[in-house]
């Protein structure tokens, strides 16, 4: 099989910090090269892969210019060399050239899908070569009214996340993720000060919530509460692995949080908010908690010793790992090139 992944250009496959989805592209392309597969990849000039690079001459997926540049150097390839299967997680309009052809084309949704335009799409796409998949059923539920839709979650590799069975008990609990508020940092600070617990947070600070960081978050830092920013995977396995327990206190409907996935990894439970993606990766009573208010939540972090960690890290495994994400794309795969032929 011949595989074409497109990225997005702002970010590279992996990335040094954040990047979920370039951290699941790369997951993804290690695997299949080992399976003896041949990839190319469209991405960031600064990617460092098995696969063949293509590195991008647009650095945006907002200017309209970059976008063309991007559009021309992935589909001249396309065109020039016969491709399986072509599998995007960047923007929809990197396929539109190929919509028309034969090629089996699979758009990946790691975000609110814009419906309008998988609309036009599937109008423009020749029949049965265009496919969608969700990193959640939140997400692939909304594209199937209107085309095939399969849901597939984020995976992680379980070597990168050591498990840990026992924490210390006054290990801290974690917030990890972009400081805003619609990841609800402020919400886990209050958990954390009603609870008594030391709370660890780390994540970058958009530029534009520099006000919410300054205003709400670092006036509440101290020993009790720390900002360590951003972090790479191996100090986020440490921090992760340690805690007693991963808040998602979100205020949005997040499409997946791949954070989860590595805390369960870690055998460390997940207390999470009821919204997105949350209820199907929380298990409520088993990998951690699920609820809907900080009340709430502060409840269940002093539940916590009721969640059995080796059985939050056997969940990870058998939901989440690399070898499960990789063989449920290989045979989507499979099933929609048979479907053509």
């Amino acid at each position: 099989m011949k595989i074409a992944l497109i990225a997005d250009p702002e970010l590279p496959v992996p990335p040094l910090l954040y990047g979920g989805i370039e951290r699941i592209i790369f997951m993804l392309i290690e695997s299949y090269v080992k399976l003896g597969y041949e990839v190319s990849l469209f991405a960031h000039a600064d990617s460092i892969t098995s696969a063949k690079l293509f590195p991008y001459k647009g650095k945006t997926s907002t200017n309209k210019i970059d976008v063309l540049k991007n559009v021309c150097l992935i589909n001249a390839e396309l065109f020039k060399n016969k491709y399986d299967i072509i599998h995007s997680f960047g923007r929809l309009i990197y396929l539109l050239p190929q919509l028309p052809f034969r090629i089996q084309k699979l758009m990946s949704y790691q975000r609110e899908p814009t419906l309008s335009q998988i609309r036009r799409a599937t109008s423009l796409a020749r029949k049965k070569t265009l496919s969608f998949t969700g990193c959640s059923a939140y997400i692939s539920k909304q594209i199937a009214p209107i085309a095939s839709a399969f849901p597939i979650f984020n995976g992680v590799d379980l070597m990168t996340y050591i498990f840990k069975e026992t924490v210390s008990p006054d290990a801290p609990l974690v917030f990890l993720g972009r400081i805003e508020p619609i990841k609800g940092t402020h919400t886990a600070i209050g958990v954390a000060l009603a609870t008594g617990r030391k709370l660890i947070i780390a994540g970058n600070v958009p530029s534009e919530y520099q006000e919410y960081f300054n205003e709400q978050i670092s006036p509440c830092l101290n020993d009790q509460i720390t900002y360590i920013g951003p972090v790479n995977d191996a100090q986020k396995n440490e921090m992760l692995g340690s805690a007693l327990a991963f808040l998602m206190p979100i205020n949005w409907n997040e499409p997946f949080g791949i954070v989860m996935a590595e805390a369960l990894a870690c055998g460390t439970p997940v207390i999470g908010f009821n919204k997105g993606s949350v209820p199907e990766v929380v298990i409520h009573g088993k990998n951690g908690f699920r609820c809907n208010t900080k009340e709430e939540m502060i409840t269940y972090v002093n539940r916590i010793n009721e969640i059995n960690r080796t059985e939050v890290r056997i969940d990870a495994e058998r939901r989440f790992s690399s070898e499960v994400i990789v063989e449920q794309y290989l045979s989507l795969y499979r099933k929609i090139i048979e479907k053509n032929v």
